[in-house]
């Protein structure tokens, strides 16, 4: 057996799934889990993290939301799959990420307080971003 049979045929459970994409999405942790370590998309996850310590080490004197700006940007997208893995339907969920293991998913309460800590929390991310960016902006910052 190959590790792609052995992957392929592993059940990928979506509750897990949604809670790292909530937790680890900056990093594409979810990502990693449902495809591989070829992912790309998680790879550009990833490389959040790094872009937003260079832009810390070239430009210091910048205000400190324009060096973490990548990692926040990873952060709402792994937000926004949570929330689509999260709300797919069971039996489309299966069709696609568990074809191959032989069972079927049951998602139960957990998967839907985690829906909700995503909704808030990425929500409250996503308006304090917009309100920052448009505070630097259109006003150099005078609000903080």
């Amino acid at each position: 057996m190959t590790t792609a049979t052995i992957l392929q045929q592993s059940h990928k459970n979506k509750a897990f799934t949604t809670l790292l994409a909530f937790l680890l999405g900056m990093l594409g942790a979810h990502r990693f889990y449902l495809h591989g370590s070829k992912d790309r998309w998680g790879w550009l996850h990833l490389a959040a993290l790094p872009a937003s310590l260079l832009l810390h080490q070239l430009f210091p004197e910048a205000d400190w939301f324009y060096q973490i700006l990548p990692l926040t940007l990873s952060a709402l997208v792994g937000f926004l799959e949570a929330l689509v893995l999260g709300l797919m339907p069971d039996d489309k969920w299966d069709a696609r990420y568990n074809a191959a293991s032989g069972r079927l998913s049951d998602t139960g309460w957990p998967l839907a307080v985690v829906l909700v800590a995503t909704l808030m929390l990425g929500a409250g991310v996503l308006i304090a971003t917009i309100a920052r960016l448009f505070d630097l902006l259109y006003t150099g910052g005078a609000y903080g």
